[in-house]
């Protein structure tokens, strides 16, 4: 927090699909226009579970929005995260706030939902790994069960589930952000 800002509320709830335009109606409420936006959309093409963040970033990059990193064809993830953050974040933080987009693991009661928050997530957590807590906001959407072999889960989580997933949060995206 920059000093400027009054401390807000902690946010962290989990919604549908057709609540996300609400989450992030909270956050244009705050007067950020999508020139003040940077999406940082974590995961990887290479494991259909794990690519949420990828298809979303590749669907807004499609559609014209200025400041996306993760895509298909340049993914973010746990092998160039701290790199591409201190190279491709750092330098636009002072400008923009960071949305962070990625996919979970969480209950069978909470698959398809998504957990929002406008706190940072931590990625690759479920999965033991140690990277940097992202974004201002978050939007984790929950892919598949947390049970078991987490990358054999990751890799078999339903393409159609993820690439719908990745389509609801784009649309709010758009809808509420629109170019």
């Amino acid at each position: 927090m920059d000093g400027k800002e009054r401390a807000r509320p902690l946010i962290r709830k989990k919604v549908k699909g057709t609540e996300l335009p609400a989450f992030l109606q909270t956050i244009r409420e705050t007067g950020i226009g999508v020139d003040g936006l940077l999406f940082l959309c974590i995961g990887t093409d290479r494991s259909t579970g794990d690519a949420l963040g990828p298809l979303v970033g590749t669907m807004l990059e499609e559609a014209g929005y200025p400041y996306v990193i993760g895509t298909l064809r340049q993914p973010l993830d746990a092998s160039n995260m701290r790199e591409r953050l201190l190279t491709e974040v750092v330098p636009h933080m002072a400008q923009r706030r960071v949305i962070a987009i990625d996919a979970g693991l969480g209950q069978a009661s909470s698959v398809c939902w998504y957990q929002v928050s406008n706190q940072p997530m931590e990625p690759g957590k479920s999965l033991g790994k140690q990277l940097p807590a992202v974004g201002d906001y978050s939007i984790a959407g929950i892919v598949n069960v947390d049970e078991g072999q987490k990358y054999a889960i990751l890799q078999s989580t339903s393409l159609y589930r993820v690439m719908s997933m990745a389509g609801e949060i784009a649309a709010a995206v758009k809808l509420i952000f629109p170019l």
